[in-house]
């Protein structure tokens, strides 16, 4: 028996199954970004001296201080079903974020220490005359694909053919959204050093990074750059980029010290007693750059909630934090700008100092201004658009 379908009942069909399938790569690259389901084969390599040497090296694996993080039959199926049903209002912003642009020639005559975000976890810091990159993506997506996933939702302040020459670049984990092949490949020939966690320097050195260039750290390891001491610090989380890896490579937080600055930057984390530890030992901080989206109870243990963030800002002794990891990419199950008003909130009620600039606003490290609740403003011109749209369109009745 066959059935045949009229053009209307055709295109209709072909439109449902397209969508289906562009929610599924969405649900999936969420699944790998969340939990850490893994779909794609990867190509790192991991230096088994290194590895085997560590502390965190355990049965194969490298695990965490607090929690044996894994994923089985039963989270898969939760987190999934919540890909599913979770309904939101504003997933993404209906237009582009604001960014404010960045010129080489303002980055090189700058004389303080200054932080600029770029978007997501990526940053731009100079201290004490060196630049210094924090997880550099500046790819369209969030993802092991170019055409599906997660897509910004706004450019980069600065290009990286605008960029000058690079100190160093720190990366916290091999995750896509994290350690991105394009934007490495693109940067390095502007980049002196790149400081990672171990077993992340095989996955450069496939994509053609001299070796001479890496400098694979352990937890509480530092090298430095002139009078910067960059210090690897252990973060709760997991890493892969392919079927077999599963953590394989090691994650990491990051401390920047010079004589006159110390900073933090989370990388990825759940909340967990590490914070303290790195407080006790490093802190006080000038700023905290904190990991503040793309979260969930579900995996709370790997992302923390915004008001966890500001405690571990807290725990980390800080004086003003910094809320990463949000407003670039849809890697989660909350709306846009929620992160950044959590954030707000937990910090006004625990008088903690947060720094919300739009992207590639200037931050001074020593002399922070107070920024504007730009998402607000983002979030009420919309309203106003969309109010305004459904008066110009009459509702189609028919």
């Amino acid at each position: 028996m066959k059935f045949y379908l009229s053009s209307k009942q055709g295109k209709s069909a072909r439109l449902k199954t397209s969508a289906t399938l562009v929610l599924a790569g969405f649900i999936l690259v969420g699944l790998v970004t969340s939990i850490g389901i893994y779909t794609v084969w990867g190509n790192t390599m991991t230096d088994k001296h290194a590895t085997r040497t560590s502390n965190n090296w355990r049965e194969n694996k490298f695990v965490n201080t607090s929690i044996d993080y894994s994923t089985n039959f039963k989270n898969i199926w939760e987190v999934g079903k919540a890909f599913f049903t979770t309904k939101r209002q504003t997933p993404l912003p209906k237009k582009a974020l604001p960014v404010q642009s960045i010129t080489r020639e303002e980055i090189l005559n700058e004389k303080n220490d200054v932080v600029y975000r770029l978007g997501h976890s990526s940053l731009l810091m100079k201290v004490s005359e060196k630049i210094i990159l924090a997880d550099p993506v500046f790819s369209e997506r969030a993802s092991p694909f170019e055409t599906m996933g997660p897509k910004r939702f706004h450019q980069s302040p600065i290009s990286i053919a605008e960029l000058p020459d690079v100190d160093a670049v720190i990366i916290s984990h091999d995750h896509y959204d994290h350690l991105d092949k394009k934007s490495i490949r693109l940067l390095d020939k502007k980049v002196k050093r790149y400081f990672v966690p171990l077993g992340v320097g095989t996955t450069l050195q496939a994509w053609g990074i001299s070796t001479t260039k890496v400098v694979e750290l352990d937890w509480w390891q530092t090298q430095s750059i002139n009078n910067i001491d960059i210090t690897a610090t252990p973060a709760q989380h997991f890493s892969g980029r392919g079927l077999f890896d599963r953590d394989k490579t090691l994650w990491a937080s990051w401390v920047i010290r010079s004589p006159e600055t110390k900073l933090f930057f989370s990388g990825d984390s759940g909340y967990f007693d590490g914070f303290k530890q790195i407080g006790e030992r490093y802190g006080p901080f000038d700023l905290t750059m904190i990991e503040t989206g793309a979260y969930n109870e579900l995996w709370s243990d790997i992302h923390m909630l915004p008001e966890q963030s500001v405690q571990a800002h807290i725990d980390l002794k800080g004086k003003a934090m910094l809320p990463v990891h949000n407003s670039t990419f849809d890697l989660a199950l909350h709306d846009w700008y929620e992160p950044l008003e959590r954030a707000t909130s937990a910090a006004n009620q625990n008088n903690v100092k947060l720094l919300t600039p739009v992207m590639g606003e200037k931050i001074e490290i020593h002399a922070p201004a107070n920024y504007r609740a730009w998402w607000r403003e983002q979030v009420e011109e919309e309203k106003h658009s969309q109010f305004a749209l459904t008066k110009l369109i009459p509702a189609n009745n028919n």
